[in-house]
Parts: structure tokens; C-alpha cells; sequence
């Protein structure tokens, strides 16, 4: 803890690299996998292709991705894209089922009460599926976001990784206190997002609470 008081500068910098490398690909995943979950749960076809695939990605190191990605884009090893895309592909690879999963968990009477109205698809999506689909898309999401902080640290082997910075840099001086000062920001990061996210899981779903 002294060093983190000691070096606050120094902490803070990798601090917002850690945050930029982790929230950056979780909004980006998110936002892909909305359309991918949808199609998911509206077709057998596209489940049985994306699911296995989202597994298949999955269990791909990311050390190997982040490795393999400046040959693809033909970007420089330390440019932070690097980090950035293996794990968009986590993300949506994690929040696919999710979202394919909340989506086709609304009960069938809400959406066919919604069609009745006269509701056109995308309206019917934009204020009756997906609303109803928060509570299991956010826990989704939560899981999706601790799993990019704490992956986001093996970008240090290529030079990037924000706290994992601290975590290379005191095994190879033999600093403790620095491994330390990395450990704990990467734990209080995730605790602080994990509950952000099921704080605004539970304002934007309130009639979730009133059900309980």
C-alpha cells in the first residue's frame, strides 16, 4: 500500500490505461452483441453457428490473440488496438448467450400483447424485449466487464496492459510492493465496477424489485 502513496503518479497513469483497455472492448463487445443475441434467439440456425463460435473464441489465450493481432491489422506491437480487439472478441463471445438468452426469456404473452398494439419490430424490441432483457443481459454484462479487467493485465507481456504494467515491472526487480499495488488495483477496479453495474441493473429495472 506505501508504494501506491509513494508513486500516486505513476499509479494513476496505468490506472487509466487499465480503465481505457478494459471499458473501451466491453462497450464495443456489448453493443456487437445485442444483434448477434437477437438473431441468436430468433433463429435455431444462427444459435447452433454462434454459440459453438463463441466457445471456439473463447478458449483462444489471449496472449496468443493479443500477439496475433498487429500481424492482421498490420499495426505497430504496442499500439493499444492490440489489446483492444482480442478483447471485443471476449466480450461478445461472453455476452452472445447472454443477450440470446434474456431476449428469449420474455414471456411470449408480453410480446404478443406488444404485436396486438400494433407494435412494428423495432419498436417492440426498443421498449418491450430489450427492457425486459436487462436483468439477465446486465448480469451478462458484469461478468463480461471483471473478466476484461482481469484479462487486460496480459497485454504487459507485449508492453501494454495497464496494471499488469506493475506486475512485470516488480517481478523483474524484484519489488513486491509493486505486484502488490497491481493486484490490488485490478481487485478494487472490478469490485467497484461489478457494483456500478448491478446498481444501474437495479435502477433501470425497477419493477425487477417490486416482482421480489
Amino acid at each position: 500500500m506505501t508504494w501506491i502513496f509513494e508513486n500516486w503518479e505513476r499509479f494513476w497513469e496505468v490506472t487509466e490505461v487499465h480503465l481505457r483497455l478494459s471499458f473501451v472492448p466491453v462497450l464495443i463487445g456489448f453493443v456487437l452483441s445485442i444483434p448477434l443475441g437477437w438473431l441468436a434467439s430468433r433463429s435455431q440456425t444462427a444459435r447452433a453457428i454462434l454459440f459453438p463460435l463463441a466457445n471456439i473464441l473463447f478458449t483462444i489465450p489471449s496472449i496468443a490473440l493479443i500477439v496475433i493481432t498487429p500481424v492482421l491489422l498490420g499495426v505497430k506491437i504496442l499500439d493499444e488496438i492490440n489489446v483492444i480487439v482480442p478483447l471485443v472478441i471476449y466480450t461478445i463471445a461472453l455476452m452472445v448467450r447472454s443477450v440470446a438468452d434474456a431476449l428469449s426469456s420474455v414471456p411470449g404473452h408480453v410480446t404478443a400483447a406488444a404485436n396486438a398494439m400494433g407494435f412494428r419490430p423495432l419498436r417492440r424490441f426498443l421498449t418491450v424485449d430489450f427492457p425486459l432483457a436487462l436483468p439477465v443481459t446486465i448480469a451478462g454484462l458484469r461478468v463480461a466487464t471483471v473478466s476484461n479487467i482481469s484479462m487486460v493485465s496480459v497485454g504487459a507481456l507485449v508492453g501494454l496492459g495497464g496494471y499488469g504494467q506493475l506486475f512485470t515491472e516488480g517481478y523483474q526487480t524484484d519489488h513486491t510492493e509493486k505486484v502488490l499495488a497491481g493486484l490490488i488495483g485490478t481487485v478494487v477496479l472490478a469490485v467497484l465496477a461489478d457494483g456500478l453495474l448491478l446498481l444501474l441493473g437495479r435502477v433501470l429495472t425497477p419493477w425487477a424489485r417490486a416482482g421480489r
